[in-house]
Order: structure tokens, then sequence, then C-alpha cells
């Protein structure tokens, strides 16, 4: 079932994206014993999903990891850029477009920076379901032909990415099509959720994870997991969350004065999860830490010279880390959770 964050209202599982009350949505009810399936990609986590069935489209892998010290810090870098599309955003796509098919959905309308718009294209493509996809016209160049060599309607926007994300509910409402942000989507989040499902399986539990926070789908998606396991009685604790933001787009950190256009994946300064947001930062203890542009360039030339070709927005865990240990907040023999999100060959190639 779904239920309200806020006024603890229940709906059944169909598609929608806020209560009555204008509350967000979670789903709630397959918190029973840990039982993941013999598969090796997200249909392994089935049972504690709310799908129906194997979905004749691309399937999100199980991502590797990989373990360096830090200054004495086990980083353990979790690969979601190495997904379908090159975002770990496929996890909620797999979902969302299940269930679309399921309530016989065939046209759909979503706003993006990039990712959130490749993914749904490159699941709805081969699933017979239209994409008109949201962009600014700031979007970058290789994300938007892709878009269009998958079939996606583009709609340019002239604005921010919060205008965007105007326009395209306008739209939506104006021609009676579904509207499928994943800012709102719960089951965008229920995809999410199984990077700490695959994290716990691969190495158990990290002291501290950290997650690339605009809209906040990964960070509540880890939130999510990891408390699901804990009420499944799989672990006794939940890592402490750490949301890194982009300087100039902060909603949980203070906001600072200096834009980091560089980490354009999170550059959301009013996500309607807000509240949500707050309350896993309360829950776990967890940090909000802001980046700066400077320092996400630094951490992406360290990520390519390890061997980690990914897109900027993927930096900011890393420098995140290391603003963090610089000050104490993350001491040395801590375990660290850093899911790199999307990959750098969309910005330099295209299909």
């Amino acid at each position: 079932m779904l239920r309200c964050s806020r006024c603890g209202r229940t709906y059944p599982e169909t598609f929608r994206l806020r209560c009555d009350c204008g509350g967000t949505l979670f789903v709630e009810g397959r918190e029973f014993g840990f039982s993941p399936s013999g598969y090796l990609d997200i249909r392994r986590y089935l049972p504690h999903l709310p799908v129906k069935g194997i979905i004749p489209f691309p399937v999100p892998a199980i991502t590797p990891t990989s373990e360096i010290d830090i200054g004495g810090i086990k980083a353990v870098f979790k690969l979601d850029y190495l997904q379908p599309s090159g975002s770990f955003k496929d996890r909620g796509t797999w979902v969302t477009v299940a269930k679309l098919l399921e309530e016989g959905i065939g046209e759909v309308v979503l706003d993006s920076s990039g990712n959130a718009a490749l993914s749904f294209a490159l699941y709805s493509l081969p699933a017979g379901i239209k994409l008109h996809a949201f962009v600014s016209y700031d979007t970058r160049r290789e994300k938007v032909l892709l878009l269009q060599q998958l079939g996606a309607v583009v709609h340019y926007v002239d604005g921010d990415r919060m205008t965007v994300h105007d326009r395209a509910m306008e739209y939506a409402e104006e021609n009676g099509l579904t509207y499928v942000t994943h800012w709102l989507n719960p089951y965008f989040i229920e995809g999410t959720k199984t990077i700490a499902f695959e994290a716990f399986e691969q190495f158990g539990v990290p002291d501290y994870a950290l997650a690339p926070t605009g809209s906040g789908t990964l960070f509540l998606g880890l939130w999510k997991g990891f408390k699901e396991l804990r009420k499944m009685g799989e672990i006794d604790k939940i890592p402490r969350l750490v949301a890194v933001q982009a300087s100039g787009y902060e909603s949980l950190c203070e906001r600072s004065p200096f834009a980091n256009s560089l980490a354009d994946g999170i550059a959301i300064p009013r996500p309607p999860r807000l509240e949500d947001m707050k309350k896993a930062l309360k829950e776990t203890n967890g940090l909000c830490v802001s980046v700066s542009q400077s320092e996400t360039e630094g951490a992406l030339s360290w990520l390519k010279r390890a061997g980690f070709l990914v897109e900027p927005t993927s930096a900011v865990v890393l420098a995140g880390l290391w603003n963090l240990a610089e000050i104490g907040e993350i001491p040395e023999g801590s375990s660290v959770l850093l899911p790199l999100t999307g990959s750098g060959l969309k910005l330099t190639q295209c299909i």
C-alpha cells in the first residue's frame, strides 16, 4: 500500500504522486523476511518490490564495488554508472515502467536535467510508452541527442531546473497525461532502495553512506532500504546518511552565494520531498555537506585517475568525504559507501 508521510492516509498501490492532503507517499508492506531470489540483477529483490511478474525490457544490474583506502578511511565505491543507461536512475525507472505497464498507461511526461529522461527513454522504448521529456536549454547537448535517438519527444524550457519542473506539470495537466517525475514518485524510491540491499549483501553495513542530493531520490532510497533491512531483522544499525549538495543550490545545508553549476544533476534548491529528507537526516543522525565547483573538479580528476569514468555530479560524494574527513566528522577507521551515480561517457559520445 501507499502511505502519506504527512497525514498517514493509505492508498492502494496504483500510480499516484501525492496524497489528497498534499503530502508525499511511500510504499509499505514488503518488510517481511529478507528473501533475495536467484537472479543476479534487480529482480533478485522482487519479493520486496511492488512489481508483478517479470518485465520484458532492460533490467538494472547488480553493480560492482571497489574498495580504496583514503586517508585511513575505507571508501567503498558503488559503480552504479555501469547501469544500462549509465545512471543509478535505472533502478527507479524499472520499477516505475513496470507499474505503468500494469495500469496500461502508454504516454507520460517527465522533467529532467538529462539522466532521468535518458533512463526513462531507454526503458519506455521497448515497453511501448511514449515519453515527453522536458529539459532546460542548458541541458548538455550530448544527453539531448541521446534522448532524441531513443524516441523521446523533447520539450525545451527557458529557465532553471525548477521552471522545467513546473512546465512539465502544466503540460501533463493540460493534456490529460500521466506525470512521472522521480522527485515525487514513490515507486522510483522503491527502485533506488535496492542499492542498500546490494551494499548489505556485498560488504555489510557501512558506518556512513553518502549520496549526491538534489531531489533526494538516492538519499531517500538508501534510507528506506537500510530501514527495511533493520525491520526485517537483517541488521542492527543504519548508516549515518550524508547529503552531499552542490553549493548555491542547497536545501538542507546553509545556502552558499557561489553556484556549483558543474554538478547540474543536483541543482535543485526546492525539492518537493524536503521534509522527508530532513526526517531521514534526523533519524540517522546524519550530516549535510556542501561542495563547491572547484572541489567537484578536483574530485572528478581524482576519480578519472583512479579509473572511474563518471560525470561531474557523481564526483561530489568524494569531495564531500574529503571535506568531512578534514574536519573530523568522518574519522579514520570508518567505512563509507560512495555511490558513483552517472557515466562520463554520455558527455563525450552519442550512440
